[in-house]
């Protein structure tokens, strides 16, 4: 699945995507990891009295979603160095999500690239929008 890559084998436009449906178990198990037990993620009565009146997913388990997609572009070696998001609309259970990175820029100097991110939902919304840095191999 990783495999390394040359800085150089990468092209502005280039962009992998990664999809998962979220289930409840994923918002268990993330909220056992983080310890977010936020009522709006686990509380179903508390859940319905609030703006988005259904439970809804942690914006960090879904924006993590992102670092898989990175993962799988970038490859063996690969650093993600910074990520910037913006969460612009709610994940709910049974939503699937598909997270996408994009490179905008190139910084050869650094064997950097700038990526534009982001996590649509099955209906074409997106939901988180963002920027990234990341460093490939030489």
């Amino acid at each position: 699945m990783y495999e390394k890559k040359a800085f150089a084998q990468f092209h502005i436009g280039d962009k992998e995507s990664f999809s998962k449906t979220v289930t409840e178990a994923d918002v268990i198990n993330f909220a056992g990891i983080s310890g977010d037990f936020n009522p709006l993620h686990m509380n179903v009565e508390y859940a319905k009295t609030t703006m988005f009146k259904a439970r809804i997913a942690h914006g960090a388990l879904v924006s993590s979603f992102i670092s898989t997609a990175g993962a799988m572009f970038i490859g063996l070696g690969g650093i993600y160095v910074s990520q910037l998001s913006k969460f612009k609309a709610p994940v709910y259970i049974g939503d699937t999500i598909t997270a996408t990175m994009e490179v905008v820029d190139t910084i050869p100097t650094k064997n950097m690239l700038k990526m534009h991110t982001y996590c649509m939902n099955q209906n074409g919304k997106v939901v988180i929008d963002g920027e990234a840095v990341v460093m490939v191999s030489a």
